[in-house]
């Protein structure tokens, strides 16, 4: 996969995603995405983003003012 900020080729990996709620802030660890090797951009497949949005939905329901995920674990 190709970085859509420099182009260069990107690789396999897992990242970590903090998103600020109403409430709270959501910790999402463990994420699969693709990092540039030159520039560290993180891309998320379509399916991932999909995965995301229902983690978050249902982190909303059952936010406390810290909420940390592992994404392999809930998604």
């Amino acid at each position: 996969m190709k970085c859509i900020r420099c182009g260069h080729e990107a690789y396999q990996s897992v990242t970590t995603e903090a998103i600020e709620m109403d409430g709270g802030l959501l910790v999402i660890r463990n994420i699969p995405c693709y990092k540039c090797e030159i520039c560290d951009e993180v891309q998320f497949t379509g399916d991932v983003v999909k995965q995301i949005e229902k983690v978050i939905a249902d982190a909303k329901k059952h936010i406390n003012e810290i909420t940390v995920v592992n994404f392999l674990n809930v998604a």
